[in-house]
């Protein structure tokens, strides 16, 4: 499997949004990388609506 295709801007900003080291994240499968992307978006609209709430 070849490593993701991401510029190393985003690849280091997506570790540190996902909390998975920078090796791990550009050996991924791509099928995870965006299942956890739709986990963290779903986290930060979650959030997002709780401080509206408030």
């Amino acid at each position: 499997m070849r490593p993701l295709q991401l510029s190393p801007e985003t690849a280091v900003e997506l570790a540190k949004k996902l909390n998975v080291p920078l090796e791990e994240l550009m050996h991924m499968p791509k099928h995870i990388l965006v299942q956890k992307m739709m986990q963290l978006e779903a986290s930060q609209t979650e959030e997002d609506t709780s401080k509206e709430t408030d």
